[in-house]
């Protein structure tokens, strides 16, 4: 009977070595981890259903700087942006189709996605520009841009990003820590240049060819024509019958909603909205 007890804990602590503990540079509360804990005990693993959980949460912006001198992943699934919330959605979707249901899997895929080679060292090994976000997704294999069929992605954006370098003051750390600078402006200059396809917004309508190009749970970033940005907002695309829309953490309703607009409404009343480009979690 010892024997057997004995084997059955060294089996145990076998298969937490084989899961990532949770880092030390980790800010979260007991809220979090019970409320992803129970997201991944669901089985689920379509996006729609992690994007829908948090119908409803306030929209707040800058959750991620409360350590500015000290960089370290935030997790706050009970006040989000438009970038935190599909950053949340999409680790809770990756680790729910490998099977995996432990708040130390999700902290470890949310480390992946957010940070450079999924390192948190300081300000600057953070992926701020989307842009960057999808290419190095795509690189760990948890995402795809799609940029084909050509139509609806007639258009071509050229990225020009500069806007955290123009902008310092924007940002606390930046602000603190000017040493950060150069670093920043070295990965703008790499991003700068790269050619993406898009759906401008005059070819985002309800169609039989955009339904079979654009997936309910795909990631829409908002391409912007604003100076020095790539995208401008984030959001989980969703057909109704009238249409293309979009599930987003919205600062004008300051809560996470899914839009009543179309996504070619909700274009056509921005600005400097120039269309869509749409990544896939794998």
């Amino acid at each position: 009977m010892k024997g057997k007890w004995l084997i059955a804990l060294l089996m145990l602590c076998q298969s937490s070595l084989a899961i990532p503990p949770v880092q030390e540079r980790c800010h979260y509360t007991s809220q979090d981890s019970v409320l992803v804990e129970q997201l991944l005990a669901d089985g689920r693993t379509d996006v729609l259903f992690y994007a829908r959980q948090f119908l409803g949460k306030p929209y707040v912006a800058h959750t991620l700087e409360c350590y500015p001198d000290d960089e370290r992943l935030v997790l706050n699934t009970a006040e989000l942006d438009c970038t935190t919330y599909v950053d949340v959605v999409a680790a809770l979707t990756l680790c729910a189709r490998r099977g995996e249901k432990s708040f130390r899997n999700f902290v470890h895929q949310l480390h992946q996605q957010r940070y450079w080679d999924g390192k948190c060292n300081d300000y600057t090994s953070r992926i701020h520009y989307f842009s960057d976000w999808i290419r190095d997704n795509t690189r760990m294999g948890f995402a795809s841009e799609i940029q084909q069929p050509n139509p609806p992605f007639t258009a071509v954006q050229t990225v020009k990003v500069s806007y955290m370098t123009q902008h310092p003051q924007s940002y606390v750390s930046l602000k603190r820590h000017p040493e950060y600078l150069p670093e920043i402006a070295r990965q703008e200059k790499d991003l700068s240049g790269q050619k993406f396809r898009y759906i401008p917004t005059s070819e985002v309508k309800n169609t039989a060819l955009l339904r079979q190009t654009v997936k309910d749970g795909d990631i829409i970033g908002i391409v912007t024509a604003a100076e020095g940005l790539d995208i401008a907002h984030l959001g989980i695309a969703v057909w109704h019958d009238d249409g293309l829309h979009m599930i987003d953490a919205s600062s004008i309703k300051k809560k996470v909603v899914e839009e009543t607009i179309t996504m070619r409404q909700y274009l056509t009343r921005r600005k400097n909205a120039l269309g869509i480009r749409i990544v896939r979690l794998k």
